[in-house]
């Protein structure tokens, strides 16, 4: 049975979670603003625009995959960039099927509770600026969840990033890509121990961030 060297296990360990974080992060810059927007916003073909998002958050990963291969193959209009089987090429994949779950999630959650948070700031006077900030604030439960729901996908994905990475060792190999690459090997014992490991970082991660949006919000109140 072929043995993964604990150095390869921390190379790639590292490469997701550079992947997912700056892939979630990124997402949620566009995201969530987008998404809050998209709830104030009031313009023809609007329906229309929620529809795409809705059917672009069930994106199928393969496709998505396969649309940033076209864009970035050499023949491609981007092909110049050389980005194709890149750690880059991975994180734009990841963001685009990222991006449209935030700003979905988002989305609905400012659609469902903007009208009372604007009714209860004009009623204590507040202006655009103070209505907005309340507004992210008392949404801020969804915004996380929206946050580490993206993370969720970032951090699972295995079609889009195996066709515009390459799951190239030592390059573009991810946690994800590895385990697939180990149930064909039919080494089930090393991909269900880094699968364990992927749950634990999941976990982990998820943990972290609960836990310094608690912080921030004891200091609210405090403040």
């Amino acid at each position: 049975m072929t043995q993964i060297l604990d150095a390869e296990v921390l190379a790639i360990i590292t490469l997701t979670l550079r992947m997912t974080i700056l892939s979630t992060a990124i997402s949620s810059v566009i995201g969530v603003p987008l998404g809050l927007w998209l709830d104030r916003a009031s313009f023809a073909g609007k329906r229309l625009v929620v529809m795409i998002n809705r059917t672009l958050m069930a994106s199928p990963p393969v496709v998505v995959g396969l649309v940033v291969y076209l864009i970035l193959m050499r023949n491609g209009p981007l092909g110049f960039l050389r980005l194709l089987f890149t750690f880059e090429a991975m994180v734009i994949a990841q963001v685009l099927l990222i991006t449209p779950i935030v700003c979905g999630i988002v989305y609905t959650a400012s659609q469902r509770s903007s009208e009372r948070i604007r009714v209860f700031a004009l009623t204590m006077g507040a202006d655009k600026r103070q209505t907005r900030s309340l507004q992210i604030k008392e949404l801020s439960n969804e915004i996380f969840f929206a946050v580490i729901t993206g993370y969720g996908r970032a951090m699972s994905e295995v079609g889009a990033i195996m066709i515009v990475g390459g799951n190239i060792r030592h390059h573009t190999r991810t946690m994800t890509t590895t385990l697939s690459l180990l149930r064909n090997r039919g080494e089930i014992e090393q991909a269900v121990f880094l699968g364990a490991i992927l749950m634990l970082i999941a976990f982990s991660v998820q943990m972290i961030a609960d836990f310094l949006r608690k912080r921030e919000r004891r200091a609210d109140e405090n403040f």
